[in-house]
């Protein structure tokens, strides 16, 4: 099965990173085989957008399932459109997560778990977090 995760790094030992529209990395991983696509992501340093675009990344590249540690709203929208399984929550390095995964440990979201523009660079300069 193909999943997306985001992390903090391009490889399986990475950090899973909490954040999905700026996260560094959009891993697209067979949970059987767990041979991977890292796909830099491009959008992580936008003021606006980011988690539109990550989500139009991962389903262009056919991930039906994403697993992060958070979503944003517009992320959440733009990924229930195209019938995309949001899963938050999730920490540990990309291995295990997708093993917490396999066993059935993680649990698909059916709202957003952040606010607007969470992570960026501009609110954590100003000190502002949305939650």
């Amino acid at each position: 099965m193909k999943v997306c995760l985001s992390s903090t790094a391009n490889n399986l030992d990475a950090q899973l990173d909490p954040r999905f529209g700026r996260c560094a990395y959009l891993l697209i991983v067979d949970t059987e085989t767990l041979q991977f696509e890292a796909i830099p992501n491009s959008a992580a340093g936008q003021t606006g957008g980011a988690g539109i675009q990550a989500a139009q990344t991962i389903t262009n590249k056919g991930a039906k399932i994403l697993i992060t540690g958070n979503i944003g709203p517009n992320a959440f929208r733009a990924l229930s459109a195209a019938n995309t399984e949001i899963i938050t929550g999730a920490s540990g390095t990309i291995r295990e997560v997708i093993e917490k995964f396999k066993k059935g440990e993680l649990r698909k979201t059916n709202a957003p778990t952040v606010g607007d523009h969470f992570g960026s660079q501009s609110n954590q300069e100003r000190g502002i977090w949305r939650i």
